[in-house]
């Protein structure tokens, strides 16, 4: 007789879409607000975005129990580095700390594919894109999550930078203006709510600069 092994999983993928982009002088985050098991929707109203620091804002999709655990570990450090620095850790920083923080569980790991955006000490656009255990890049652009294959391949055809290997070093900021990126991320995830079942409802957009943080809302399709 064959042994029955039960095929349980402490996991779940919840689906749902990340997108940020860095430009000369500011960030843009956005995620969908769809909340997903298997095929049906848990709610259609679960923001994907966290914001850990001032100039930081963290966008996440997988397993939405291990994000919440992860969040609140990162806001327990930045509260500590706060205490013993007197200011906020800088988007760079909170980098470094999201990558140690991964790496440290990487033999039972956050089901977390994450995207750190924000504004670096220069004033400029930032982001960092990560695998599960903590690999990290800091890019122009990147998407994480369910419609991430659809996604890259829009924003490589649109933003496209040449290689960093390159010498001299270019710059991965995108020469898109602030609305131009705005556009654009709208535009990419109307596209991807066609296709993908797991992303959808609605979206939320994060803009940060120099003024400061911004949201916008957009409808989605909701079949």
């Amino acid at each position: 007789m064959t042994k029955e092994h039960a095929n349980w999983s402490p996991y779940d993928n919840n689906g749902g879409s990340c997108v940020a982009i860095a430009g000369a002088n500011y960030c843009v985050i956005a995620a969908d607000t769809r909340m997903s098991t298997g095929y049906s929707i848990l709610t259609r109203d679960y923001s994907k975005i966290c914001k850990l620091a001032d100039k930081a804002v963290l966008a996440s999709s997988g397993f939405q129990a291990d994000v919440k655990a992860l969040q609140k570990h990162l806001a327990a450090k930045h509260l500590i580095y706060q205490h013993q620095h007197n200011k906020q850790m800088s988007c760079p920083a909170m980098a470094q700390l999201l990558s140690n923080t991964l790496y440290y569980k990487r033999f039972f790991p956050y089901y977390a594919f994450n995207v750190l955006g924000g504004l670096d000490s220069e004033g400029k656009g930032c982001v960092f894109t990560y695998d599960a255990v903590g690999s990290y890049e800091r890019v122009g652009y990147s998407s994480q999550g369910s419609g991430s294959t659809l996604i890259i391949p829009f924003l490589d055809n649109q933003l496209k930078s040449p290689s960093p290997l390159l010498l001299p070093a270019v710059d991965a900021v995108t020469p898109l203006s602030e609305a131009e990126a705005i556009d654009l991320v709208k535009t990419v995830f109307a596209s991807a709510t066609e296709r993908d079942i797991y992303t959808g409802d609605r979206l939320e957009i994060v803009v940060l600069n120099a003024d400061g943080t911004r949201y916008e809302y957009m409808e989605l399709r909701k079949d």
